[in-house]
Formats: C-alpha cells, structure tokens, sequence
C-alpha cells in the first residue's frame, strides 16, 4: 500500500486541472459527503470534514457531511452505491465496510461493482497494548506467556468482526496461540487499563495517551512501516510476524457510473487538498497517515483485501456480533 503522497501526481494535478474542467461543468450542485458513523464516530468522520471545506473553497459549491449512522456503516455505504452516479453523492468509507463485512454478512451492495473509487485518503494502524502487570515487554514474549497459558490470556475488542477483532484472530493464527477474545459493545480499553483483559489492538488516538501516562504497555504496531506518531515502536513484521499487516483505512468513493472525467477532477482535488500543510498537520495529530493514491490503487486495495479477511474469517470461525 503506498504511503507517501506523490509529489508528480500532484505536480500534474495542477497542470491538469483546467483540462479536466473543460470537459465537465462538474459540480453544478452541493456536494454530499456520506459517512457511515454520527459525528465524531469512527475513522472516516474527521477526514471528511478536513476534505469538505477544501473542497468548497477550490469549487465554489457547498459540500456536507451527511452522517448516516446504522449497521455499522453498512446503511451509509449502500446509499453511496444507490445514489445518481454524477458525482454530487460521494462517500468517505473505511476498511469494516468495504473489505471486512462482505464476509460476515449477505449487504446490499457489492464492494467492487457498486462504486468508483477516487482515493485511499487516509490510513490508521493499531496498536497492540497490554496491562502493565503482563510480565511480557515485547510480542515474542507475549507470545511465549501465552504459550505456556493457553486459553488464560485475553483480548479485547468493539465487537466481533470489527477490524481490530480481527488483528487478534491474525495474531492468533500465526502465532499459533489459544488467547480468549472478549467482545465490547464499549469502554473495552478500560477493563484493559483497570487488568480485567490481558491485551487489546487499538487506534493509536486510543492507545497512545494511555501509554504516555503510563497506564498501558504498547508492544507494536500493525502496519508494515513504523508509524510516524511512534517511530519508536517496532510492528509486528519486525517483532517476528512476517507480512503481519492490518490498518484501518478512509477512502473516497463515488456511485459506479460515475463519469471518469468526474472521477478524475475529484481525484486531483483530494491529492491538491491532502498536500495543503494545515491538513497535512492536522491528519498527522490524529494518528492518520496520509495515502492519497489512484482510483486504479485504491480499486487493488479493495479487491485484494476481500479475499485476505475472507480467509482468516472462515479459517477463524468469526461470527457476525
């Protein structure tokens, strides 16, 4: 997965732009920008509102965040797919709806047929943190623990299905450990801090005040790349995990169908945004990395995502919640 924005994509962007505009008097309209999740909920919900405005300022015309909560994001999803495919309706959606949940559940759209991908926004990975009082200060000795206690250790999660649940079954799966997963309708990272569950992966704006105060032990994370926010702490790959990888993405997305003139003027408006310092900066506070990749990158995200929890969720036995 590419990380590091293009400097020559946004190079040509600009230069590109006024030839894009010439073909389309896109957009003739308000813009609608659907997340799946209220306000403030989820990944997807505070980059949308960074790329709303810029949006605006570059074309003159209103963009609104349309927050569409239910299903966990299923429910906004399949109002992208649905809507007229002009490029007013689009959709800031995230890894749980578009490559973890067709496998958990029969949804009414198709992750592949049913949209137009513009760009891979943004990415988060988790973090992997334990109790203080887990006498293990890296992975493989984590590891080790939980191979002398099987079924003793613990792990938490906001329900089963859900991204971070699966970084569990991951680990569990190559490493070869019996670990009890403890689902969460909420404040599962509480009962972590308060040693009533072993571990947990979390978002590192969950993890990382914690740690800081000292609360919380953070092992690794789970991007192929250290994070910049923690370029101290090892992934999981280097921990003795080859290809161990599982980050929690935000992409922008239109209804199939979409005109690709539309499509590509809104893929070099994201790129031109994401490279303004003020977004740049305040994306990096969050803990997101910016990706702003093709539709053509962003579409091989997807299809090869499917199969990859596809398989872990079948191998695993995962159950819908």
């Amino acid at each position: 997965m590419t990380r590091i924005l293009g400097v020559m994509l946004a190079v040509a962007g600009i230069v590109m732009a006024g030839h894009v505009a010439a073909q389309s008097n896109y957009p003739e309209k308000p813009i609608r920008i659907i997340v799946g999740f209220p306000p403030g909920g989820g990944s997807s919900d505070p980059v949308a509102r960074l790329l709303g405005p810029k949006f605006a300022e570059a074309w003159g015309q209103p963009v609104v965040i349309d927050n569409v909560p239910g299903a966990a994001g299923t429910i906004g999803a399949d109002r992208v797919a649905k809507a007229a495919p002009d490029g007013h309706t689009l959709g800031l959606l995230s890894t749980a709806q578009m490559v973890v949940r067709p496998s958990l559940y029969k949804l009414p759209y198709d992750s592949v047929k049913d949209f137009a991908p513009i760009s891979l926004v943004s990415m988060t990975p988790s973090i992997l943190v334990v109790h203080n009082a887990v006498p293990a200060k890296n992975v493989r000795e984590l590891v080790a623990l939980a191979k002398a206690r099987p079924g003793e250790l613990t792990f938490a999660s906001p329900g089963s299905g859900s991204p971070v649940h699966l970084c569990g079954e991951l680990l569990k799966s190559m490493a070869g450990i019996d670990i009890q997963h403890i689902p969460y309708k909420g404040g599962a990272i509480l009962d972590v801090v308060g040693g009533r569950v072993t571990m947990m992966f979390t978002a590192p704006s969950t993890a990382l005040p914690l740690v800081r105060e000292g609360k919380l032990r953070a092992l690794a994370v789970t991007s192929l790349q250290r994070s910049p926010a923690i370029p101290d702490l090892p992934t999981m790959d280097e921990s003795g995990y080859r290809g161990f990888e599982s980050t929690i993405w935000s992409g922008l997305l239109a209804p199939a169908g979409t005109p690709a003139t539309i499509v590509h003027k809104l893929h070099l408006e994201t790129v031109r945004a994401l490279a303004l310092p003020d977004v740049r900066a305040k994306l990096a506070d969050l803990g997101f990395e910016i990706i702003g990749n093709s539709p053509d990158e962003f579409a091989m995200v997807i299809k090869s995502e499917i199969p990859k929890w596809a398989k872990l969720i079948k191998e695993s036995g995962i159950k819908p919640d």
